[in-house]
């Protein structure tokens, strides 16, 4: 069977070429008489491909020295309080912003460790637009602020950088993270999971700047603690250890494709077709406000409901996998996420301007 366009919004699609090269190395991994799932993570052929991983991801993002990164388990979910367990530093309150579902998700698991003040909000309107920065109320008694810089659920992404006020600014890009260049300078703390730009599901890197490690009280345990994980390289537990080697695959790919901002600029190509499409369309269209719009993921709906199971069918018939949106809010989804060809795209958009023309 041939491969579909695969526009699940995670796990998603991986670069074919990742995909050949693991399938090539799946028994013997660079003449070692082993596959990488077999290796000792504490092995000399397993710390090399730990090391490269590492390297690359620091290089594509350019993350400044005064910075841990770690490759950690439990995906953004777990971040959601080790976030609050690690860096609240004694205070009572952090402040967050609610752009969407999984900015919600966070800020009902941060209520478990302090209080939370909801720095903006785009709830009451559907969670389709970001809230005017200058309207953000942040309470500089707070220990940081938190924002998720793409709402996968929703399809609205921030494309400016909050101003925290001098707190730390924490960012949750799981879904947006080496799609566009980032400046790691201007956080604290930022973590995403690895399950939609970065590789398989199983691993979440978190960038954290050196002077928010070391402040989890004792109780914390060892392995949610930011300073333990950093001290033992990401190993004080055996690590995800051929997810690890999938991740660097495809920032080696990612290199080869010219980089952050090379890839940058394939997205928005994507994006834009695909908008253009459906702004035109009289049957399809999209919620967010325009300048709120992701370029990651990509809601629609039909004008007639009624017609959504036989989109999907025939869109799986033609090759095209996982349009449906998510449970909580209906229609479509295309997540086109930078292993989506812009083929792809171009595929989708035909087979919808056939399905508008014959419905």
């Amino acid at each position: 069977m041939a491969r579909i366009y695969n526009f699940s919004a995670g796990p998603s699609m991986l670069p074919e070429v990742v995909l050949l090269k693991a399938q090539q190395e799946m028994l013997d991994w660079q003449g070692s008489g082993m596959s990488v799932m077999e290796m000792s993570h504490r092995g000399k052929e397993f710390m090399a491909i730990a090391e490269s991983m590492k390297n690359d991801f620091v290089e594509l993002l350019a993350i400044p020295a005064n910075y841990k990164v770690l490759f950690l388990q439990g995906g953004a979910t777990a971040q959601f309080a080790m976030i609050p367990q690690n860096i609240l530093n004694g205070k009572a309150k952090a402040c967050y912003a609610n752009t969407g579902a999984w900015s919600t998700g966070a800020i009902k698991e941060a209520g478990k460790y302090c209080e939370v003040g909801i720095a903006a909000s785009s709830e009451q309107a559907g969670f389709t637009t970001i809230p005017d920065f200058a309207d953000w109320v942040v309470d500089d008694e707070a220990a940081y602020l938190h924002y998720t810089s793409n709402e996968t659920i929703h399809g609205v992404e921030f494309n400016d950088v909050p101003d925290a006020k001098g707190l730390p600014l924490v960012c949750d890009m799981s879904s947006n993270i080496l799609s566009r260049p980032v400046d790691v300078s201007r956080y604290g703390l930022i973590y995403a999971g690895t399950q939609k730009n970065m590789g398989p599901s199983g691993v979440t890197v978190v960038i954290v700047r050196e002077d928010l490690v070391g402040l989890a009280p004792k109780t914390v345990p060892s392995v949610f603690n930011y300073e333990q994980q950093a001290k033992s390289d990401s190993m004080l537990n055996t690590p995800a250890t051929y997810n690890w080697y999938l991740l660097g695959l495809v920032l080696q790919w990612l290199k080869g494709e010219g980089g952050v901002a090379e890839i940058e600029q394939r997205n928005i190509r994507k994006a834009d077709k695909l908008y253009q499409a459906i702004d035109q369309s009289s049957l399809y269209s999209n919620p967010v406000v325009k300048e709120c719009r992701s370029r990651m993921n990509i809601p629609f709906v039909l004008a007639d409901a009624n017609l959504d199971k036989e989109f999907l069918s025939l869109a799986e018939k033609n090759g095209l996998g996982s349009l449906k949106g998510h449970r909580s809010v209906g229609g479509m989804r295309a997540s086109i996420y930078n292993a989506m060809p812009e083929a792809g795209v171009d595929a989708l958009i035909a087979f919808m301007a056939e399905f508008e023309r014959t419905h």
